[in-house]
């Protein structure tokens, strides 16, 4: 196809994103007080986390936080940072009950991993991302360089920061598709020819362990970019059946990575705890710095 660049309040750069602040929402005593309460209720009913829904976990005033997060991620800058949730007064457990329930007034919980987990912690447990392909990146402590999940939005809830490191880093793969398409669009096009991926053990049996997928795609008008640029490189030294890249798709994976990772595009923050930050995987990328975790 012949690229287009894509209007939308999502094409930004990052010191543009960086002087607004009306997708950070800063919860209020009153949204903080309602949360406490249905977090209670549930507790008192001894609920497994998989029956908290809307019904026993009532937010009136978050559901509308929820509704302008929700609006933000798909037509908006498509990241939305919800932050100031008192989580000192809880254990790990009863916070991953309170995001659970939270979540519900989101969207609809899937599983993007072989490990068929819902809600994976972040922590350095010193294991290798490019080893075996249940194992992932965001349980070890290296650099994870910029990539979007699988599934429409991922979300995170801090629960603490790090010793040291782990900057949170996001960018608008929609302005950098756009930037292509001005200034590259021969490679832009090659973005959008099918590059070969491996499931990584998250297929069915009948299906082959690798599949094609072009890096970006359009429907309806509206942008969709699948971008893990080490899996994709990865795909032919694990899979010999699959061809090496060609030259142009090495050209144009290169000059998407020098226009991500510049000075331009992204926006780097500390998390505090308490955060919430979400993000539209078709048009977001995230990224993080090395970190170092407490011994504890």
């Amino acid at each position: 196809m012949q690229p287009k660049v894509i209007e939308s309040a999502a094409d930004w750069r990052g010191a543009d994103l960086n002087a607004r602040t009306d997708w950070i929402h800063q919860l209020s005593d009153g949204e903080i007080a309602e949360i406490e309460r249905a977090f209670a209720s549930v507790s008192d009913k001894e609920l497994d986390i998989r029956e908290i829904d809307q019904n026993n976990f009532p937010l009136d005033r978050f559901a509308k936080v929820a509704e302008r997060a929700r609006e933000y991620i798909e037509n908006g800058p498509g990241v939305f940072l919800i932050r100031g949730f008192p989580n000192e007064r809880y254990s790990p457990d009863e916070l991953k009950m309170i995001y659970w329930g939270l979540g519900k007034y989101v969207g609809t919980a899937v599983s993007q991993s072989a490990e068929g987990d819902y809600m994976g912690d972040v922590r350095n447990l010193n294991t290798d991302p490019n080893g075996p392909s249940s194992q992932r990146g965001y349980k070890s402590s290296r650099e994870l360089y910029f990539h979007c999940d699988s599934a429409d939005v991922s979300g995170l809830f801090v629960v603490q920061v790090a010793k040291s490191g782990g900057l949170s880093g996001v960018a608008s793969s929609l302005a950098v598709h756009n930037e292509m398409v001005r200034t590259r669009p021969d490679l832009a096009e090659v973005m959008y020819e099918p590059f070969w991926w491996a499931w990584q053990a998250k297929c069915y049996e009948d299906e082959g362990p690798v599949y094609q997928q072009p890096i970006f795609s359009v429907q309806d008008g509206y942008l969709s970019v699948r971008y893990i640029g080490e899996a994709i490189r990865r795909v032919h030294q694990n899979h010999p059946e699959v061809p090496p890249l060609s030259p142009k798709q090495t050209d144009a994976m290169a000059y998407f990575d020098k226009l991500i990772n510049g000075p331009d595009f992204p926006i780097w923050k500390p998390f505090m705890p308490g955060d919430w930050q979400l993000v539209n995987n078709h048009i977001i990328m995230h990224a993080r710095t090395e970190f170092e975790d407490y011994a504890e």
